[in-house]
């Protein structure tokens, strides 16, 4: 197996950047060997001493090597400057090969050293056979190294000859112990995966005793370097991303156990929180919104299926769900209620097809299930996904009760944890708010604390994705306006922006959306951070104005509290524009709406820029915008939008290039022309003669007016 290929691998995993990793074709004699002897002196420098947790023997065994080689490279340094050592081709080819060997040597010792023990652990084969190839390499070039053509004193020599016979024929080497440690470790895996939580005991004896993770600091260390992992997996090496994320949640489950909340409170109070990565809520939360085709999700979870089989009845079901259903001994097909002839599933592989399809046309993940006759992969596959789900709970149940019952510190770390266990996956989403963390999450909305504060109503937002969760958020008693407090007087801009993303998400339902729109002031702050919030505030409070506009019965609310002005001002921001004008196209359907717009003074001109320069969805939603002012805002809009020069030729342009939606829009604006054309409003750029652009163009050259349908 190539080595190079091996150690880039570990490289990407986190090994010390090596900014030289090719032979030196350029260095003279003299200046090799001064290299080489300066490389081997630093490895044993800086290794020699080096108490090594994992991998003991092996880097013992490297090192040793290494500090006969510096022998020498020394010698054959003191020799060179003095003229009296003439080194032969061959050995200069084999001080090459060194070159690359010692580099190496320094990205495994380095990577040895560096990594957390428990990640060295995972990987303690892997990690031996490096050193064995490393090994025999270093072997080989020793066999071939031309000892006999240069003049050495005889000490050397005879180190030399030594290591030549000590490195023939390496064996592997993998520690029993070490690996003792690994199969208990994934013993605990089991454990979790099973529905068994390890006593206590067992757990301290494994991480405190045997690991030496000897407190909470060390324990966030390791989860850290874990989920680096993670987020780097490349999915080359094992143990896999499914794995790894059940040893995080076993190990964040242990640290809360061991070592409780109060030597993290006295760190956390005194040091301030590291702020965990952003980019993949706003990615959830637009999943959200995105409709799934109603075909693709299973009629018993109301999820996209994922392994769609068909039972005797004909109707198709996620694979997962069916066999649950009938597992708890139902006989009976869930839609139709008919009485099942057997209980064989045949896999919808064409309806699969078109799921893999739509997903990949929509960037929402899919990973289509292996072949479902290894039973042992199967349950080996979720046997890790259970332990996570399971130590998650655990955690989750320590998290809730120092919510309730914890000192203002511990509160604090509570919510963050709560905050990143929420992060990702629905089911820790689902049973943390059942476990009645959203009543506790609530009040440290209110906290003096900076940090709770936005802890809190992150972890709010975090809850919130899960569409059984918004009803709890909306439902509990002072929830809702203790979030549009954060938004308005929140201590960090980090928390006004999730409180307004927060609002985003709740007001997905359609239902709450009045609700939002009536609190005091929520309207108001979000146009407010539409104005001056961070990009990504400006983004949450555009979305959440959106959305807020498809009820009816909240554009005077809006108009009231100026949002409408603020609206028509995102529209020269690139980030926002397009949300912006997808609000007050829905705004100017109503009478109060349109007239609103109509007095701002530069909304028809941005809207027409918008045409020009936006992107495909932005175009479509400036026309739509403009297309519901002419038809709701009376006279004065219409000629106000007809007389705009540059519009003929933008309506031409899109009628042509726009998308499905847009041309539908520009279709329905160019019949207002011809609504138009014989009476007083004569617009500059629609006269009968004019060269910029005929009104003919709209009812000759292009077939529009019939054949589409306005929405």
């Amino acid at each position: 197996m190539a080595t190079a290929a091996i150690f880039s691998s570990m490289r990407r995993r986190r090994s010390p950047s090596v900014e030289a990793f090719l032979a030196p074709v350029d260095l003279s004699e003299v200046a090799l060997v001064q290299t080489l002897v300066a490389i081997s002196s630093e490895l044993v420098s800086c290794f020699s001493d080096k108490v090594f947790f994992f991998q003991r023997r092996n880097s013992r065994c490297l090192i040793r090597k290494i500090e006969v080689l510096v022998v020498l490279l020394e010698y054959v340094k003191d020799s060179e400057s003095g003229s009296m050592l003439k080194l032969p081709s061959t050995a200069i080819l084999c001080f090459k090969e060194l070159y690359l060997l010692l580099y190496r040597s320094k990205i495994l010792l380095d990577y040895c050293a560096q990594s957390s023990k428990l990640w060295l652990l995972l990987q303690n084969p892997s990690i031996s056979s490096h050193f064995h190839d490393l090994n025999q390499e270093i072997s080989t070039l020793l066999d071939v190294f031309p000892l006999n053509d240069l003049e050495l004193s005889d000490d050397v020599r005879e180190q030399v000859e030594l290591l030549q016979k000590q490195a023939r024929n390496p064996k592997l080497y993998v520690d029993e112990s070490d690996e003792g440690l690994r199969v208990k470790l994934f013993s605990f895996l089991d454990d979790f995966g099973n529905g068994r939580i390890p006593n206590h005991g067992d757990l301290r004896l494994f991480f405190v005793e045997r690991l030496w993770i000897r407190n909470s600091i060390s324990f966030r260390r390791e989860i850290e370097f874990l989920e680096e992992q993670i987020v780097n997996h490349e999915g080359d090496i094992e143990p896999t991303a499914c794995v790894l994320n059940g040893f995080v949640a076993i190990v964040r489950y242990c640290r809360f156990l061991l070592f409780g909340f109060e030597e993290d409170e006295v760190l956390f109070l005194s040091r301030g929180q590291k702020k965990p990565r952003k980019g993949l809520i706003a990615r959830e939360i637009a999943d959200t919104f995105l409709t799934v085709p109603k075909d693709f999700c299973c009629p018993i979870s109301l999820e996209l299926m994922r392994d769609p089989v068909i039972v005797s009845t004909g109707q198709t079901y996620d694979r997962s769900s069916i066999t649950r259903w009938i597992e708890e001994g139902h006989c009976t097909c869930p839609k139709t209620g008919q009485m099942l002839d057997h209980t064989r599933l045949v896999p919808n592989r064409a309806l699969r097809n078109l799921i893999v399809q739509w997903c990949t046309a929509h960037g929402v993940p899919y990973d289509p299930p292996e072949t479902r006759d290894a039973s042992a992969e199967s349950f080996a596959a979720a046997c890790p996904i259970k332990a996570a789900v399971e130590a998650n709970r655990a955690t989750a149940t320590l998290l809730i009760k120092q919510l309730a019952d914890g000192s203002q510190g511990a509160q604090t770390i509570a919510s963050r944890e709560i905050r990143l266990l929420t992060k990702t996956g629905k089911e820790n989403r689902a049973f943390i708010a059942g476990a009645g963390a959203i009543p506790h999450l609530r009040k440290l909305l209110s906290s003096s604390s900076p940090i709770a504060q936005e802890n809190s109503v992150t972890a709010m937002l975090n809850l919130s994705i899960h569409d059984k969760n918004k009803r709890l958020i909306i439902d509990e008693d002072g929830c809702l306006t203790s979030i549009v407090e954060v938004l308005k007087l929140g201590l960090t801009t980090e928390a006004r922006e999730n409180a307004a993303a927060t609002l985003f998400s709740l007001s997905a339902v359609h239902d709450f959306k009045k609700r939002i729109a009536d609190q005091e002031g929520a309207i108001e702050a979000l146009a407010g951070l539409l104005r001056v919030g961070t990009s990504r505030g400006k983004k949450d409070a555009v979305m959440a104005l959106f959305n807020l506009s498809t009820h009816t019965d909240n554009c005077a609310r809006m108009i009231k509290a100026r949002a409408v002005a603020e609206l028509v001002g995102a529209l020269q921001n690139e980030g926002v524009a397009e949300e912006a004008a997808g609000a007050l196209a829905l705004i100017v359907r109503q009478p109060i709406g349109a007239e609103a717009v109509g007095k701002e003074e530069m909304a028809v001109s941005r809207l027409i820029t918008m045409m020009r320069c936006g992107t495909p969805r932005g175009k479509e939603n400036a026309v739509a915008a403009l297309l519901e002012l002419c038809r709701s805002g009376g006279a004065a809009a219409t000629e106000r939008v007809l007389k705009t020069p540059a519009l003929a030729g933008l309506l031409q342009t899109l009628l042509f290039t726009g998308t499905k939606r847009a041309r539908r829009k520009a279709a329905s604006l160019a019949r207002v022309f011809h609504r138009c054309e014989n009476t007083s409003l004569h617009p500059s750029g629609f006269r009968n003669g004019n060269s910029t652009a005929n009104i003919s163009t709209f009812g000759g050259d292009v077939s529009v007016p019939m054949s589409l349908s306005v929405l």
